[in-house]
């Protein structure tokens, strides 16, 4: 059987603010239908490297290649076709409804001042019943709860069509019944719809629940790639984050979840009350 082409590479990427380097020498393949998330501590470029993809940031060096193609050589309507953005913060002071936003990810397909026709309206429609958020099209998505807007941003995104869904920390201020909810409908989309998909997350027990594999990214550089039982360690999750902890097993799925010790009980603290921790 022949390998499948990456879909999506990034070839020793550099991306600098101002004199500060963000990410280098970052390299990636991405399958078509992955499901990765990104991972590492505050500052070690996790969103920089979501937005140079999405070319919302230009790289001093290296590339992105989205079916071996340089995304900068996109034409933009063509990329917002293939790539969907749901960014870290989403703010909106106007008065749209949920289906008005939803609606505006069709823009890609529409011509200037062209008018959506039933089949946008179709599209909108079953992106909202993906994300459970048709009941709210006619409120004021300023009325919603965080966790109602995130899923009409979500929709909005999936009204693109894309092949390609880039979320940058989705979950970032939910509840926990809303940060499952949320990874509950991306997980489902990636599997039904095989749509590829890149989560930079900061919760490392959700990211090890949901992700195929995981990135890890530390001062700019890749540090790890590897499935969750490979890259949630107890000597990985102390050198990148400079964090003792415990590494346990889910009870039902099996896959590695942390335990964090306060500074206090970190002397002798175990998992299994043998003495030893578990990796």
């Amino acid at each position: 059987m022949a390998t499948p082409c990456a879909q999506l590479i990034i070839r020793d990427l550099a991306v600098e603010y101002g004199s500060i380097p963000a990410l280098q020498g970052v390299s990636l393949e991405v399958q078509a239908g992955d499901m990765a998330g990104i991972i590492g501590p505050n500052g070690s470029g996790k969103s920089t490297l979501l937005r140079t993809i999405a070319r919302v940031l230009r790289p001093r060096r290296g590339c992105v290649l989205l079916d071996g193609e340089d995304v900068l050589r996109w034409e933009t309507k063509q990329l917002a076709r293939r790539l969907g953005v749901v960014p870290q913060e989403s703010p909106i002071s106007f008065d749209f409804t949920a289906l008005e936003i939803v609606l505006m990810g069709r823009a890609p397909y529409l011509g200037r001042l062209e008018a959506e026709s039933e089949r946008d309206l179709a599209i909108v429609r079953r992106a909202m019943e993906e994300t459970d958020c048709w009941e709210l099209a006619e409120r004021l998505v300023t009325q919603l709860s965080g966790g109602e807007k995130q899923r009409v941003i979500v929709a909005r995104a999936l009204a693109q069509q894309p092949e390609i869904l880039l979320l940058d920390e989705p979950t970032a201020a939910l509840d926990i019944n809303h940060q499952v909810e949320i990874l509950d409908i991306v997980a489902r989309l990636n599997r039904t719809e095989s749509v590829t998909t890149l989560i930079v997350m900061h919760d490392l027990n959700l990211a090890s629940q949901y992700c195929d594999y995981l990135v890890v990214l530390k001062a700019g550089e890749i540090f790890a790639v590897g499935t969750p039982e490979e890259v949630i360690t107890a000597p990985i999750i102390d050198a990148v984050y400079g964090t003792d902890v415990v590494v346990a097993r889910h009870p039902r799925s099996g896959r590695p979840q942390i335990i964090l010790l306060p500074q206090s009980t970190r002397a002798g603290a175990t998992a299994n009350g043998t003495g030893e921790r578990v990796n």
